[in-house]
């Protein structure tokens, strides 16, 4: 079909078709970077099943894409009047197949009965056609609108929300998706990348993001209205409130005003505060918490089926909505792709259905992730790892666990230049554990007494042989757990072997949960 008669079927077809909310609720939402995806070489229509792998699965509980598809406001992915093509060269080569990728993927999500969603990342870095960052070429528009750009760690610069010329840029661009293309909603992304405001001012100038908001809510609530459906606005933000304040996002006035429908809650982050988000912006705003497995929380990328029960078992029993997945394989094919994000994919958008197996609960660890400025992502304030002092007073942890029925658990606790004769009290909420010998143990994403890398990458850790770490697993009686913040605190009684600058550090602390009458996995 020619591009202009495939705009007219386009342009005419989602006025005859339902109401943007799905029939049932969303468990488990998927943001999808398919870019990432377009260099599997399959024909076009193999390489949509493939696209759709995991959605397809017997049991899958995924019910919405938010399709994370364009990487900037410079070229289009879909047939647009604005904007030229994007000039990635597998898109050339499928366009002269007369092959539209785009509209072709959200026709299979129609025959699937999937919501569908447009993801916007407000402020992308740049990338080249051929793929790679963009290190020598500035962006046409950053070049001839240096006033709708913020100077921060990308060098190319981010795009600045208070920049009025900015936002009515980038509203046309929402405005056409919204008109041309059949999805429920568009998402704007936050997380890629911070800062939007300029560094420092952020919660000074609020409004002009709350603003950009506000101009997208009523062009969504015009073209809806013209199309015969609602169309949904949500926005990721971070995953606490101190964190929306320290990026300038406003959340309660956005709730105030009934300007979003959505939050999709973090990114690459397990610590979520679902209940004081909840507060903020109300009961109409569903809430969405989002775990990333590429730039992953650092030291849990591909982690076990037990770790992603912990997680989203945190969030659904705080009352979330919905679990987020970003950055998860498209099929158990891809390299590298974990077996335990196929069977997560059945399992995590459902309290029931992780009822009575086995799960993990973490401590969260810092850093990992050097592309932003601000907090998004960063992960700055998370208390692993860290120095235990040697003057015995005790180090506390915050262990967050709403788990509600709990037949067996063990307490984990992973050490860097801690010795087997170091002699340590570990407690849980006040109180003081038997701990067994510790044993020697291996973790491949821990790189101690190395600098911490940043997230991402391949994924394929490989294990140092010359690392020397301990585990002490103490088995923990259930009725000392609550529900909800649990306090681990470890303290030094004694090392007598120790010597200056060798203190010990803490880099994991870990509660298995297990199931007595459920096999381990």
């Amino acid at each position: 079909m020619k591009r202009s008669q495939f705009l007219q079927t386009l342009l005419a077809s989602p006025l005859a078709l339902p109401a943007a909310q799905p029939a049932r609720r969303p468990r488990i939402r998927v943001q999808f970077d398919a870019a990432d995806h377009r260099h599997v070489k399959l024909p076009p229509q193999e390489w949509l099943r493939y696209l759709f792998t995991y959605v397809d699965q017997p049991g899958s509980q995924i019910d919405s894409i938010f399709w994370d598809v364009s990487l900037g406001d410079t070229f289009a992915v879909y047939p647009s009047r604005l904007l030229p093509p994007s000039p990635d060269l597998q898109l050339v080569e499928w366009r002269k197949q007369s092959f539209e990728w785009v509209p072709a993927m959200l026709a299979a999500c129609r025959e699937r009965k999937l919501e569908i969603f447009w993801n916007h990342r407000f402020s992308e870095v740049d990338i080249r056609p051929q793929g790679g960052l963009e290190m020598e070429t500035l962006n046409p528009v950053k070049a001839s609108h240096p006033d709708w750009v913020i100077r921060s760690w990308w060098w190319q610069g981010l795009w600045n929300a208070a920049s009025p010329g900015l936002r009515e840029h980038k509203l046309a661009i929402l405005r056409e998706i919204a008109e041309t293309l059949d999805i429920e909603g568009i998402q704007i992304d936050f997380a890629r990348h911070v800062p939007c405001l300029p560094p420092g001012r952020q919660w000074e100038l609020r409004h002009n993001v709350t603003d950009f908001l506000r101009m997208t809510r009523r062009m969504l609530t015009d073209v809806g209205r013209r199309r015969g459906r609602r169309l949904q606005l949500a926005a990721k933000v971070p995953e606490t409130l101190r964190g929306c304040r320290d990026d300038g996002f406003d959340i309660a006035a956005w709730g105030a005003e009934n300007l979003v429908d959505l939050l999709t809650l973090g990114s690459r982050t397990m610590t979520v505060d679902v209940g004081p988000i909840r507060a903020a912006v109300g009961p109409r705003v569903k809430l969405s918490p989002c775990l990333d497995d590429h730039h992953a929380t650092d030291g849990y990328r591909y982690p076990p089926i037990e770790f992603f029960r912990g997680v989203a078992t945190n969030w659904l029993e705080q009352g979330a909505d919905s679990v987020t997945t970003f950055n998860w394989a498209a099929a158990p094919t891809t390299p590298l792709a974990p077996a335990s994000q196929h069977q997560a994919y059945t399992e995590i958008g459902d309290l029931a259905t992780m009822r009575g197996k086995n799960k993990l609960f973490s401590v969260e660890r810092r850093g990992g992730y050097p592309w932003a400025e601000g907090y998004f992502n960063r992960n700055d304030h998370q208390p692993l790892p860290a120095i235990l002092k040697n003057h015995g007073q005790p180090s506390v942890f915050p262990l967050r666990v709403y788990e509600t029925a709990i037949p067996r658990a063990t307490l984990a606790i992973v050490l860097f230049q801690a010795r087997p004769e170091d002699r340590l009290e570990i407690a849980l909420n006040g109180k003081p554990l038997n701990q067994p010998t510790p044993q020697a143990w291996k973790d491949p994403q821990i790189f101690s007494p190395k600098p911490q890398p940043a997230s991402g990458g391949n994924g394929n850790y490989k294990v140092d042989p010359n690392q020397k770490l301990l585990r002490i697993a103490c088995e923990v009686q259930p009725s000392l757990l609550r529900r909800g913040d649990n306090q681990i605190s470890i303290r030094v009684l004694n090392r007598p072997s120790y010597r200056i600058g060798e203190d010990i550090q803490v880099e994991k602390i870990e509660l298995a949960v297990i199931d007595t009458s459920a096999p381990t996995h």
